[in-house]
């Protein structure tokens, strides 16, 4: 069996208080784990809540992955020239450089939880 080193490792939580939102013309981004929040060397999390009818820009990551996943609602989520229906429970892998973005086709507030594979997330294009 491997042995491992016993490592304190300091509590990075992040309280409803403590996450950063921005406002967009479509909806907002709520910002939980970063770089930037200095509670990851890793990894960005957040959640994006779009509007009905409403679109975010398309965009691409130049830097990262990331993973969607969505909580409420109904999206159609383009990538690169790909169009999916999505709903709760629905997650999605976005490789490093395509473009994409979420509209909100039902009638309810989308919710989803976004995930980036570096806490120094790039975004080209929004």
């Amino acid at each position: 069996m491997e042995e491992f080193d016993m490592v304190q490792h300091e509590v990075r939580l992040t309280r409803t208080s403590d996450a950063v939102a921005e406002e967009q013309p479509w909806g907002r981004l709520v910002w939980m784990v970063s770089g930037a929040l200095g509670n990851s060397d890793a990894m960005t999390v957040g959640r994006c809540h779009i509007a009905p009818g409403q679109a975010n820009p398309r965009h691409f990551h130049p830097n990262c992955d990331e993973v969607l996943h969505v909580l409420q609602g109904t999206i159609e989520h383009s990538l690169d020239d790909e169009l999916v229906r999505m709903g709760p429970g629905d997650t999605i892998s976005i490789p490093t450089g395509a473009w994409h973005n979420a509209r909100n086709v039902g009638t309810d507030e989308a919710i989803f939880v976004i995930a980036f594979s570096t806490a120094d997330r790039q975004a080209v294009g929004e």
